[in-house]
């Protein structure tokens, strides 16, 4: 990775995991990381029980609309972090692939979905000491 790195949460629907993840990373991150998300077969709408779960920790998601996932997309992100999309993420030389088995909020009230959110922040705060921590200067 040179610059700011760049990562794709990728989900089914890109309607619950993947957006509640790039919300995450965007929050915690701020402009340190390149920050996209896409889904396999993009619902309509984001899932208004991950919108209220984000909203309870002071993150506003309600404004995203799911993205179709492009092989640009893939391309243009160091890291792709897969949520229960299988295999239809293409898979190129020199990214760093990642699958994270998170339960899908599909369908779930805002009391399921409060745990899948806050499992997905432990984890994208690990991602990001790992790939762009803070520096002191």
């Amino acid at each position: 990775m040179s610059g700011k790195p760049s990562v794709l949460f990728v989900c089914v629907h890109n309607a619950g995991r993947s957006q509640m993840a790039a919300a995450w990373l965007t929050h915690l991150a701020g402009d340190r990381v390149e920050v996209r998300s896409a889904g396999s077969a993009p619902g309509a709408n984001v899932n208004p029980a991950a919108v209220e779960a984000m909203r309870e920790v002071g993150i506003d998601i309600s404004a995203e609309v799911p993205k179709m996932l492009t092989v640009d997309a893939v391309k243009e992100s160091d890291v792709c972090i897969t949520m229960g999309c299988g295999d239809t993420c293409p898979v190129f030389p020199g990214k760093r692939y990642l699958d994270w088995t998170l339960d899908d909020p599909a369908g779930q009230g805002v009391e399921a979905v409060r745990p899948i959110r806050d499992a997905i922040k432990k984890r994208v705060e690990g991602l990001i000491a790992e790939i762009a921590p803070e520096t002191t200067a």
